[in-house]
């Protein structure tokens, strides 16, 4: 597949072991400048030990895009601690110079009613449009999941009249069955940003959790590639954004990180 350099971005969740500067530096030199970072970092803060404006200065003097903060969890339970996580990420977000923020379903296990998280969608739109951000909300396809299907969070965006888009993920969508069913009837305008992983993993696809994505590989059993070339057939010229689990990743140094980049890159372009 060609596919440019500009619509490749890296999720800070596979260099957990360098800075903030370290990881725009990385991403830099690969010729990417596009990043999404995160709150579920080991030192539990968005910008380290940095301000969001010196966050801010380091993007710019690598130039790097902050497209997104993952993520506010769970979007779909609205109570005051989820509202004021999501008040803080949208500051952090905005004084940064994120352009958006990821929102997760609750996924213990507890059911979500549909209307429930459509009343939460529709009352997170007027704050996200106060502080000027874009919010991706993302179903998780994990059996535990309140909300899997593509399909149905593309649905719940459109009645809520919110101003989001859809995150899909080639992860959750393997391990939702119907999402084969239900894929020629996505939007593909409406979707936002796509993340890619791979699983080499051969335990069963309900089994799968976080831990078993890794960066992509000949073997890659959510067939990511596939999948992306699939997007592509469909006008799908949105970013993609690398974003593997495996706590092994706390591990790399910068070169492992780089090798591992390039050589998901290489496999992209093979297909």
């Amino acid at each position: 597949m060609k596919i440019e350099s500009d619509r490749f971005c890296i999720n800070r969740k596979i260099a957990p072991a360098l800075s903030l500067e370290a990881f725009f530096r990385l991403v830099s030199e690969l010729g990417i400048h596009k990043v999404e970072l995160r709150n579920d970092m080991a030192g539990g803060q968005v910008t380290d030990n940095l301000t969001p404006q010196q966050v801010r200065q380091l993007a710019e003097r690598y130039q790097i895009e902050i497209l997104t903060i993952n993520a506010i969890y769970p979007f779909n339970q609205l109570t005051p601690r989820v509202l004021k996580l999501t008040e803080s990420l949208l500051q952090t977000a905005r004084d940064s110079g994120a352009r958006a923020l990821v929102l997760c379903p609750l996924n213990d296990g507890t059911p979500v009613a549909e209307q429930e998280t459509l009343a939460a969608l529709h009352e997170l739109a007027p704050l996200f449009a106060r502080y000027g951000i874009d919010g991706l909300v993302e179903p998780l396809g994990f059996p535990q999941s309140s909300l899997r299907s593509a399909l149905q969070t593309q649905a719940l965006i459109r009645d809520a009249r919110a101003p989001f888009s859809l995150l899909l993920d080639t992860f959750h969508h393997h391990l939702y069955p119907p999402a084969e069913q239900e894929r020629d009837r996505l939007d593909i305008p409406a979707i936002g940003l796509v993340h890619i992983s791979g699983v080499d993993d051969p335990r069963p696809r309900e089994q799968l959790t976080d831990e078993e994505r890794i960066m992509l590989t000949p073997q890659d059993r959510l067939h990511s590639c596939a999948q992306m070339r699939e997007l592509e057939a469909r006008g799908y010229r949105g970013v993609y954004s690398f974003e593997p689990f495996a706590s092994q990743l706390a591990q790399w140094d910068a070169a492992q990180v780089a090798d591992a980049i390039e050589s998901s890159l290489s496999l992209i372009r093979q297909g």
